[in-house]
């Protein structure tokens, strides 16, 4: 009776030891299955987008290009490239609701006005992303003119770059990159990382880089 007790008791310590080690997984297991799930939905979304630069880029009229040209402010710029792009990603430009949205960089620091990737106004687009589009300064022709960002869960959290946020350099042209193409690969680790903004993950994962367990 004593030794059938005590193979009771072994048992079920190591049940409760079999347990234990399920819970301390099963939390890294979810986390790791939806970042996943964010890079393959930027990856998506990449390539849709490189489709509907190289789409609009072949039908772009001279009017656009004389508006463009004509604008005097980075607002007035940003609301014409997003009359240009709202069909295609299906755009609400009421953006009622996002007031609150707070996007961070990848290791929690807030991202300030003035910064390059801080942007003034969200949008709700197609599948409830967020959209956000800037005009940023140029100085030579082969500087982007515009750069964008895509959170692919929209106000749901993380809300941080290189979690569920990504974004593209647009250039003359309608040629796109994603951020942190023109880095080096131990930059690029060290960015796409949580200690790091994050910003470049858009290009690290395109290229197969891990994320940051």
């Amino acid at each position: 009776m004593a030794k059938k007790g005590y193979w009771k008791l072994e048992y079920s310590v190591a049940l409760f030891v079999m347990l234990g080690v399920l819970l301390l997984i099963m939390p890294v297991s979810i986390e790791n299955n939806r970042q996943a799930n964010f890079i393959s939905k930027w990856n998506e979304k990449y390539n849709r987008v490189e489709y509907m630069f190289s789409v609009i880029n072949a039908h772009v009229s001279d009017d656009i290009i004389k508006s463009m040209n004509k604008a005097k402010t980075s607002q007035e710029r940003e609301k014409l490239l997003l009359a240009i792009v709202r069909p295609y990603l299906r755009i609400n430009t009421g953006n009622y609701g996002i007031r609150h949205y707070k996007p961070r960089y990848m290791n929690g620091s807030r991202i300030y006005k003035g910064q390059t990737y801080f942007f003034d106004d969200f949008y709700f687009a197609e599948n409830n992303t967020i959209v956000g589009i800037k005009d940023i300064k140029n100085e030579k022709m082969t500087d982007a003119l515009f750069i964008m960002m895509f959170d692919m869960n929209g106000i749901l959290p993380p809300n941080r770059w290189g979690k569920d946020i990504f974004g593209v350099n647009i250039y003359d042209g309608g040629k796109i990159e994603p951020f942190g193409f023109d880095l080096s690969m131990e930059d690029l680790r060290k960015d796409c990382s949580s200690s790091g903004t994050g910003v470049s993950c858009s290009y690290y994962y395109k290229i197969g880089g891990g994320f940051d367990e």
